[in-house]
């Protein structure tokens, strides 16, 4: 643990009023301080290499982290309504989002079909065959226009998916049928003809114009075979927003090993596979030095609907977040969240920027020839949003699910995911006035707390189902609290063993409780069990 952590985990654990920021391990931890607001219509200063000191301004209290999950929900619902759908091939949106429902473009069933092979039967037995050698041997088949009307009385074969002939009552399978080779069908007796039977009538799963899939469907392989069933070649998705990772920090290395006080960047490989989990379009990483031109030239420049910096945040020497929103008159929403970890995190509303403001910015001395523009006015680009992340690797979770998730989430259109309480299974020891996210993993139906979860760990959210939200002064065994799904806990990665197969089928007996959350298939959980390298479960580990 670094001096800083053990630092502030004993102030933590004197019940301290203050706590570290989660923010780079080479930056001031002090809180964040309030930014004012921004002057309206303020055009942005020009690029000065000096940074903005934030260290006179006046404390504030953070957000509440209920509150900082709604504001980042709400931030973005005006950009949301506008934006156009994206027309794509089915080949092409698998994993999308459907930006209109999903309205039937035929009956489905279209026509009559026999769900089974065997004959098409009018009124009661027996019945008489075709006389003709193909109608004996083929009968109808699918894919074919309809056959002619089959008279009272007579049968005809018919395979599976076929067009049921007009006139035509029931279909007998063929294992309950007789054929003597005497020109009659008869029904065994223990299968009984039944008027209807093994006939999918027209309609039977729709009517076209009927709903099928509400808008913020995701679109899975199951929905792209409806899709196809109800008539369709493209569908209506929403368009995914693009962001741009900004990674900040002279102290990181891209490869190697730590050394002269540098570490390795584990957020730069790590943030943006998980945006795009959260259903993102990531533009790319950069990495960026801490200098203050540099930090503000990256986020004004940036074509993103979202950037989403790491570190920064606090208010040290050289944390550049705070003033490059100042010098680009930048409205907060949210500007510390009371959560631990990572409770440096904010949330800024970029102004728009029109396309003479931007060439000022870029020429102070004003360009040498006039461009003209091909469009008159003013060009406006859409606002635009900025998600900073605290700099250590679990607080920076912290902030992605706090508020790049809530954002992301409008932005794509899905619906907010229903709440997933469960129960501890040791008790978790809770900051005396901010929310905590522990990292768990499920046993059987109760979330168990995982060992390595300061905001410089990531040993713990590697092997975790989700993040338990320990309410301020914490939680008792057996609590049920909420726990945030992490992308990709619901999906196994790997396939059980057999002998994990029939551990579980062991087990299934045990029904959860009411209100409790199933224990989730993940490669996971039997390493935080204590079956891995080493025992790692605990109810708490470092500074939160």
């Amino acid at each position: 643990m670094l001096d800083a952590d053990v630092h502030v985990w004993r102030r933590f654990l004197g019940n301290s009023t203050s706590e570290g920021t989660g923010s780079k391990n080479t930056r001031s931890r002090a809180p964040a301080p309030q930014t004012p607001a921004p002057h309206p219509k303020r055009t942005p200063a020009a690029p000065t290499s000096h940074p903005h000191p934030l260290m006179d301004e006046p404390h504030h209290s953070p957000t509440s982290w209920p509150d900082a999950r709604a504001i980042a929900a709400r931030a973005a619902v005006k950009e949301a309504a506008h934006a156009a759908p994206v027309m794509r091939p089915l080949s092409e949106a698998l994993g999308q989002v459907l930006a209109a429902p999903l309205a039937a473009l035929t009956d489905l069933p279209p026509f009559d079909t026999s769900a089974m092979d065997g004959w098409a039967l009018a009124g009661p037995g027996p019945w008489r065959l075709p006389t003709d050698e193909k109608d004996q041997v083929h009968g109808i088949l699918a894919g074919h226009g309809e056959a002619a009307a089959l008279p009272d009385g007579h049968a005809v074969r018919i395979a599976t998916g076929a067009r049921v002939p007009p006139g035509a009552t029931a279909v007998l399978r063929s294992e309950y049928g007789t054929a003597a080779g005497d020109g009659w069908l008869h029904a065994s007796a223990a299968h009984p003809v039944v008027l209807g039977q093994d006939i999918r009538t027209r309609g039977q799963e729709c009517r076209s114009g009927d709903q099928l899939l509400p808008a913020g469907t995701l679109v899975t392989p199951a929905v792209l075979g409806l899709a196809a069933a109800a008539g369709y070649d493209e569908l209506p998705t929403v368009r995914r927003p693009r962001v741009e990772v900004l990674v900040l920090g002279d102290e990181l290395l891209t490869e190697g090993l730590p050394h002269d006080g540098r570490i390795r960047d584990a957020l730069g490989p790590m943030v943006g596979p998980w945006l795009r989990a959260l259903g993102a379009e990531v533009t790319g990483t950069r990495r960026l030095a801490d200098e203050a031109d540099a930090v503000c030239a990256a986020v004004a420049e940036s074509s993103a609907d979202v950037v989403v910096t790491t570190g920064g945040t606090a208010a040290g020497p050289v944390d550049h977040v705070h003033p490059t929103l100042r010098r680009l008159g930048a409205e907060l929403l949210v500007d510390g969240v009371a959560v631990r970890p990572g409770h440096p995190m904010l949330l800024a509303r970029l102004a728009p920027e029109n396309r003479e403001s931007r060439e000022s910015r870029e020429n102070p001395e004003g360009p040498d020839t006039p461009e003209k523009s091909e469009t008159p006015g003013p060009q406006t680009r859409p606002a635009r949003h900025l998600v900073g992340l605290p700099g250590n690797p679990l607080a920076a979770v912290s902030g992605l699910l706090t508020l790049a998730e809530p954002l992301l989430r409008t932005l794509t259109g899905r619906p907010a995911p229903a709440p997933g309480p469960a129960p501890l299974a040791e008790a978790v020891q809770g900051h005396p006035r901010d929310t905590r996210l522990v990292p768990v993993t499920f046993r059987q139906d109760a979330a168990v707390p995982l060992r390595f979860n300061g905001p410089a760990m990531l040993r713990g959210i590697a092997v975790a189902d989700g993040l338990a939200v320990i309410p301020p002064g914490g939680a008792k065994r057996g609590t049920e609290v909420e726990v945030l799904d992490l992308p990709w806990s619901a999906i196994t990665t790997e396939q059980l063993s057999y002998a994990d197969q029939t551990r579980r089928a062991d087990q299934a007996h045990r029904t959860p409780q009411a209100g409790h959350r199933t224990p989730q298939a993940s490669h996971h959980t039997d390493r935080a069990a204590g079956h891995g390298d080493g025992e790692d479960i605990s109810p708490e580990e470092g500074p939160a």
